[in-house]
């Protein structure tokens, strides 16, 4: 019989079949004092956001990235154990993120997500802040935000009217607040990036590339 038999399938299948059971049987294990409900979960995301924002202002880095973890153990689970937690707007990292965001201009606590603006000099910036599902989470202790242009006829940070800033490499400081780590990135932008100099913002034409 072939190495590729009838055989040799059987005994993959089976082996994909264990790793599975054991993997179902590990996640249950991670999340057996997380809630199973959407409503309980959901205040229970709150609670773990309070706890986050806590954290975060007393630079514990350890406590941090432990919260940031059951986040995502407690999506998942709310998930039906699927990963794909902000696959679409009714998976349920999408759903944690919309129901416990902070309300629009209002600075957010660390981990939940919000919409808020910042001013540097005559630069008028709104700010997207990234929360505790954002890119790099899991490996950085600062959240990413966007900055984008209020008024496009003034001098901004990029010649788009947009800026990312993801990654962002900072000290850990205890007391920093989300708006003035915001602020605080911007002015070190400016200043190292742009050598203090902002630029125009260029208006696409219907054409462009």
């Amino acid at each position: 019989m072939s190495a590729n038999g009838p055989e040799q399938l059987g005994f993959a299948a089976l082996l994909e079949s264990a790793a599975a059971d054991n993997a179902a049987r590990i996640s249950a294990r991670e999340t057996a004092h997380l809630p199973a409900g959407r409503a309980d979960g959901i205040a229970h995301f709150r609670g773990l956001l309070d706890a986050h924002h806590a954290a975060m202002l007393a630079a514990d880095v350890e406590t941090t990235m432990r919260l940031r973890k059951e986040a995502h153990l407690l999506a998942r689970k709310l998930n039906g154990d699927d990963s794909g937690i902000l696959a679409g707007e009714d998976s349920a990292g999408r759903v944690l993120e919309r129901e416990t965001a902070a309300a629009p201009g209002s600075i957010p606590l660390w981990g939940q997500c919000g919409s808020f603006t910042v001013t540097r000099g005559a630069m008028r910036v709104r700010i997207e802040l990234d929360g505790v599902f954002g890119i790099g989470a899991s490996s950085g202790f600062w959240p990413g935000f966007s900055a984008h242009a209020i008024d496009r006829s003034a001098p901004f940070l990029s010649e788009t009217g947009y800026r990312s800033f993801l990654g962002v490499q900072a000290s850990i400081a205890a007391n920093t607040t989300p708006d003035a780590f915001v602020a605080g990135v911007i002015d070190e932008y400016v200043r190292r990036s742009l050598k203090g100099r902002l630029l125009t913002i260029k208006e696409r034409k219907i054409g462009d590339g």
